[in-house]
């Protein structure tokens, strides 16, 4: 047996490890935390300084067991990730194997084997400060959810059992509700751009554009009258340097941002690519708020700039955090070997890998060096003057590796874009005019938030850290809270008037415009326990509140303050809260909206949430005759669908035609909108508008379905018609009866002979199987009033 035991939270991160240590380190994982607050029970003693009560979780008893025996005749070092969340970790193996409080704790922020040796030469032991920071912020986050769950349940009865609130995610939802309601207010004004193209001849065009926009088409009108027969020329010309300085490495929220830009990953996505490059060893700690860079990384880092680039690339910079919060002695996220290119044959850990390298390789690079010219034309028929502008490298510096790239609805601003370069152009120069444009152009709406956005906007706020966006995020799109998904936009008109050979004309154009990709989006249930919240809990969803504890915790972390104070300091007038709320009797209104009258009937109608989600209802319940229901359609709100909107939901489901002499009817069910044709149920795609869904169309959805399920099925045998070869989402898999059953690779699919796929079956551990198409449901029903059941505390925030 080893003379030392390393425990680290992950076996990859064991394995790395291990290969650098020898054979006197045995290295083991605790496959993450070991111990939590109890699952069914709140495990806070409130009336005793909020003590908590911690178990180990049923998946570890057998770890614990294994990691007490390897641990009775070795030393053993606590090697969890260097953070709260990993010096938690280390505290709970601490307690759960019963070592001493002098047991070797030791850190690092990449798994090369300096670093390890660095570590192994300098332990200590576990920091109760940070460990207190992390129990502060379960202990408050098991509060929060486990006193407010039951008060939403009661008072916002939709039927949905896993309504809950938590602390961080509450406000980011506070954060999107907010911003749709912008959206929903916001009144776009048009005004007229005008633009003007010039031929110099050989092929060459001038692009130039009037700084002024005109708010009536009448004005615009009049401005390209008065330049009828005039005369263009160069006034002047302005040539000045310009430069363009690299951005920062890496941390946390902007690799999170950048790869969401760059790489189309989801915030979850990056973390979990970005834990298995760190745990490979090819990039450092990937959970930071520090833009610094080590000496080392600084030196390695110029080697390699001086080697691939030349010496006039490489320009030493040191970056200071914004952060108040951030710890300057860790690194921003880099590469643990600035001279290996190749960090993953995984391809998405290698366009990861390849951003991280790009970032910090820029971030030592020399500035950009560039050359602005403005050309400004007069025209000699009014005072009114065009202007063109370009630009051109003069040396490429850390653009030869890397631009920064950024959300352009946030973000984007004309006068950062790269230009193009202009022609020669000499002062007095007559210029003739190819046409000259007047096009209609609408003010933009405040856009929606990706999640990089989100993330950004929660730092910005000082909001969570970097360990808690991805699960935050990810919380709320769970619950259904708020969705993420793609939009298609509307067809709108806009106006165009164009100069061109001294004669005006008008047109009228059209464009799709409001299309959105990849946005989040409040759901109605997401709205009204946001409103809810708002109302009674305002602390909770307070922006500069949830701020300011999270500088509690830094506090706490840093040794200022007594964690059982600050949450003391936050208890006592939450739990007065919730007592009060309590008695108050339920708000119908934040669950139901009258539209209206039906004309037909004289019955009401409203909006509401039920069990399968909002619907419109005709009529009460008390009513002798009973009420008509409809599901809300993608995308509709409660607090915004219109009475008209609402009629028009009750023309589903329509009949649309026959194919082989079967009817097409299309209606909207729990899972969107579909097609039922010969009893059999076919999706519409997110494209097709259930209202407007053509004959020709949905014989087509049929026919494709059709086609994609007869190659679906590889091998089928006569033993036993449960027994399949399919081709699945992921590549071709066994289906048999309840199981999925994996396929070794190098063996043909097709080959595969029963007797096969009986012993992989029997190797195969019992898993129920994917559930596969699933039929839609009917429009939503009368929801019954039903108790909630007894629901389990909150996860931590």
């Amino acid at each position: 047996m080893s003379k030392n035991l390393v425990i680290v939270e992950s076996p990859a991160k064991a394995k790395t490890i291990e290969s650098y240590l020898g054979q006197d380190f045995t290295v083991k994982s605790s496959f993450g935390h070991v111990r939590d607050l109890p699952e069914h029970d709140m495990g806070v003693d409130v009336e005793h300084d909020f003590q908590p009560s911690y178990e180990i979780s049923s998946d570890k008893v057998k770890v614990i067991s294994e990691l007490k025996k390897l641990a009775k005749d070795a030393e053993v070092w606590l090697a969890t990730d260097d953070d709260r969340e990993g010096e938690a970790i280390s505290w709970h193996l601490k307690e759960a194997l019963g070592l001493p409080d002098d047991t070797k704790r030791i850190v690092f922020r990449e798994i090369t084997k300096t670093a390890l040796q660095n570590a192994i030469a300098k332990p200590r032991t576990i920091d109760a400060d940070l460990v207190d920071a992390q129990q502060a912020r379960r202990i408050l986050d098991r509060l929060v959810g486990y006193e407010l769950s039951p008060v939403l349940w009661k008072k916002i009865r939709i039927g949905k059992s896993n309504l809950s609130a938590g602390r961080v995610q509450s406000v980011a939802v506070r954060i999107i509700v907010e911003r749709e309601r912008e959206i929903d207010a916001f009144k776009s004004k048009s005004s007229f751009k005008v633009t003007a193209h010039f031929d110099l001849g050989n092929g060459k065009v001038l692009n130039a554009e009037l700084a002024k926009n005109f708010p009536t088409e009448q004005e615009a009108y009049q401005f390209l009258e008065k330049c009828i027969g005039a005369q263009f020329s160069i006034r002047n010309l302005e040539v000045k340097p310009a430069k363009k300085s690299p951005a920062p490495p890496f941390t946390t929220s902007t690799l999170q941002q950048e790869a969401s830009r760059k790489l189309s990953f989801s915030v979850a996505q990056t973390m979990t690519v970005a834990q298995r490059l760190y745990e490979a060893g090819k990039i450092s700690y990937m959970r930071t708020d520090s833009t610094n860079l080590s000496e080392e990384a600084l030196d390695k880092s110029k080697q390699q700039i001086t080697k691939e680039y030349g010496d006039e690339y490489h320009h030493r910079r040191i970056f200071k955090t914004k952060s108040e919060s951030a710890q300057e002695a860790h690194e921003a996220i880099r590469p643990t070997d600035f001279s290996t290119l190749v960090g993953s044959s995984d391809r998405n850990e290698q366009r990861l890998y390849e951003l991280v390298w790009k970032r910090a390789i820029a971030s030592q690079m020399s500035d950009a060096q560039l050359e602005r010219t403005t050309a400004t034309i007069s025209i000699s028929t009014t005072s009114e003057e065009l202007v063109a502008q370009g630009e051109v490298i003069k040396f490429e510096g850390f653009l030869k590796v890397y631009l920064e790239s950024s959300d352009d609805e946030v973000d984007g601003n004309p006068d950062e874009e790269q230009k193009g370069m202009l022609p020669p152009l000499n002062v007095g120069q007559i210029l003739k005019l190819a046409d000259m444009k007047a096009t209609e152009r609408f003010t933009r709406n405040p856009p929606r938030y990706t999640e990089a956005s989100l993330v950004k906007k929660l730092e910005e706020m000082g909001i969570g850290r970097p360990s808690t966006y991805a699960p935050t995020i990810s919380t709320i799109l769970k619950r259904e809270y708020i969705v993420k998904e793609d939009r298609q936009g509307f067809e709108r008109e806009f106006k165009e008037i164009t100069l061109a050979n001294e004669q005006i004309k008008s047109k009228v154009n059209k464009e799709v415009y409001g299309s959105e990709k990849a946005k989040l989006f409040p759901t109605s249930t997401g709205m009204v326990v946001n409103d809810f919240l708002v109302s009674h809990f305002q602390d909770i969803v307070d922006y500069s509140f949830t701020a300011s504890v999270e500088k509690d915790f830094d506090h706490i972390a840093e040794g200022q303050l007594g964690w059982q104070q600050m949450i003391k300091n936050f208890y006592t007038p939450f739990q007065k809260k919730v007592a009060e709320a309590r008695e108050e009797a339920i708000d119908k209104s934040l669950t139901s909206r009258d539209l209206g009258e039906d004309p037909a009937t004289g019955k009401k109608v409203s909006v509401r949430i039920g069990k399968y989600g909002p619907y419109v209802q005709i009529g009460d319940v008390e009513d002798e005759e009973k009420p008509r229901f409809a599901s809300l359609a993608k995308g509709q709100l409660m607090e915004t669908i219109t009475l008209d909107e609402a009629f028009e939901l009750f023309k589903l489901p329509r009949q649309v035609g026959f194919f082989e002499d079967k009817d097409m009817v299309v209606n909207v069910g729990k899972f969107g909108p579909y097609v039922k044709h010969d009893g059999k149920y076919y999706s519409l795609a997110k494209t097709d508008d259930p209202m407007a869904v053509t004959e020709d169309r949905l014989v087509e959805i049929i026919e494709e379905k059709r086609l994609q399920d007869s190659n679906r099925t590889i091998k089928e045998f006569a033993e036993d018609p449960e027994a399949k070869v399919l081709n699945g989402r992921y590549g071709p898999y066994i289906a048999f009866g309840k199981k999925n059953v994996k396929i070794p690779k190098g063996t043909e699919p097709a080959s595969l002979t029963y007797e096969q796929v009986l012993k992989l079956a029997a190797e195969t551990p019992d898993k129920p199987a994917g559930r596969g198409a699933r039929k839609p449901a009917a429009a939503a029903k009368a929801p019954a009033a039903k108790k909630p059941a007894a629901k389990k505390a909150t996860k931590k925030g």
